[in-house]
């Protein structure tokens, strides 16, 4: 993978990432033409495959996420005991009791209040990486690379060819992986040298829509190259191409483009069709993924009516921005949607015949030898929260207590200062009329 540091993805933590599975897909790449003797290049393929592989690697993640989800569930009505138990109690000894007493149910359980989140923590740059593997190809499947490399050659060697690409750039205005515009490719193209230079036209080749390549081919770019241009065609329908779409091309550029071919007929029709079935299949494998999802129940209806909202707006949003994005793209999300959808079937078949009492003792254990070597006893643990919950419910009577005495001084007093002729004096007298009478 030498020479194409300038297209691979810089970042300093998602770029080792994405060069590692890039690594990964590019000996699938290379083994699937090794296997079939070379009839058989296929990016889709290797997209699905490697898709498949990283999901796989993700399951023990996913399983472990799905036990805290269940048992976080099963443990709420205690922890909204607690909840309520120091609902108006600010003072910090029962902040302290609560915190011990919050500490001891997740103990009791046998999970950890971040354990949700170190899942995602260690699922999302691994997905975010893959995601800039199949976003920018070329920089990671040498053999996509190689197979323009004769093209580029020749393309350096003619005449103005830094103005020819910008005037391709602007006729069919797109965007490489690199940054390069219609605005500044000019520019970058005519400072740039060596590797970077002929990385900068691979990646404005890989992005070039399929209206531009029939430019190429009829000659109206860089006349005289159509050899070459037609063997780097011809290679790229063989690595870039699913179902007659090219993968680079967005579905609403393929839609838009061929509406009404007059020459074809019957050809636009087909690949709107199947243009139009990636943002659709997107929203529908979505959609199935969210509805296996397991709702947890928490006993927040703000929470769960914004879940809700969330679980409605997320695959409507998948189906417009697939309009926009490579087709390739979207097949990633297909194929990642699906592969989820069935790990996450088998994995409620899982959990449902799991015996979560087991699960919280083996939990349980786990944690209990952790705090012996941090030096924790459970002993300690339980006397320390006795102790605390003991004085708070005595502070809490002793402040009962004065209370009374402040109300009944108070009663006391508005007694014996009660106005001649009041209500409250006349009360008074009757009163002790009344007690006089009983003493008798």
């Amino acid at each position: 993978m030498s020479g194409i540091v300038l297209t691979a993805y810089p970042g300093s933590i998602l770029g080792p990432i994405a060069k590692f599975l890039g690594w990964i897909m590019n000996g699938i790449y290379n083994g699937i033409s090794y296997i079939t003797g070379g009839r058989v290049e296929s990016v889709v393929l290797s997209i699905i495959i490697v898709t498949i592989i990283i999901y796989m690697c993700l399951l023990p993640l996913t399983i472990k996420q799905q036990k805290f989800s269940k048992l976080s569930q099963k443990m709420q009505p205690e922890m909204q005991a607690i909840q309520a138990k120091y609902k108006n109690k600010k003072d910090q000894a029962s902040m302290m009791a609560m915190q011990q007493e919050t500490q001891m149910l997740y103990d009791k359980y046998g999970i950890s209040p971040m354990g949700s989140c170190v899942q995602l923590i260690i699922q999302m740059p691994i997905l975010f990486a893959l995601y800039r593997v199949f976003y920018n190809i070329p920089a990671y499947l040498d053999g996509v690379k190689g197979s323009f490399t004769n093209l580029v050659t020749q393309i350096q060697s003619t005449s103005g060819y830094t103005d020819t690409l910008g005037e391709l750039m602007s006729k069919f205005n797109f965007t490489t992986s690199s940054g390069l515009t219609s605005s500044n490719v000019v520019d970058k193209l005519s400072n740039a040298s060596g590797d970077t230079l002929s990385n900068y036209i691979i990646d404005i080749l890989y992005k070039l829509p399929s209206k531009g390549w029939d430019a190429l081919l009829d000659g109206k770019y860089f006349d005289g190259l159509q050899s070459s241009v037609e063997s780097t065609h011809n290679a790229l329908q063989h690595f870039n191409y699913f179902l007659g779409l090219n993968i680079s091309d967005t579905p609403w550029y393929i839609i838009k483009n061929n509406f009404f071919v007059k020459d074809k007929p019957e050809m636009w029709l087909l690949i709107g069709i199947l243009a139009l079935l990636i943002p659709v299949l997107s929203y529908l494998t979505q959609l199935l993924n969210i509805k296996l999802m397991p709702q947890a129940s928490n006993g927040n209806d703000q929470m769960a009516n914004q879940m809700k909202t969330m679980n409605m707006l997320m695959p409507l949003m998948s189906f417009f921005i697939c309009f926009t994005v490579p087709v390739g793209l979207g097949i990633y999300w297909i194929s990642s949607a699906v592969v989820r959808g069935l790990q996450q079937f088998f994995v409620n078949k899982h959990i449902e015949n799991l015996d979560l009492e087991e699960v919280m003792k083996k939990n349980q254990e786990k944690a209990k030898k952790k705090r012996e070597k941090r030096g924790i006893s459970e002993d300690y643990i339980r006397q320390a929260a006795n102790i605390r919950t003991k004085s708070i419910d005595a502070k809490a009577n002793i402040s009962a207590s004065a209370d009374n005495e402040d109300k009944l001084a108070k009663a006391q007093n508005m007694k014996s200062n009660a106005k001649a002729g009041s209500l409250a004096s006349k009360a008074n007298m009757v009163k002790d009329f009344n007690e006089r009478n009983s003493r008798k």
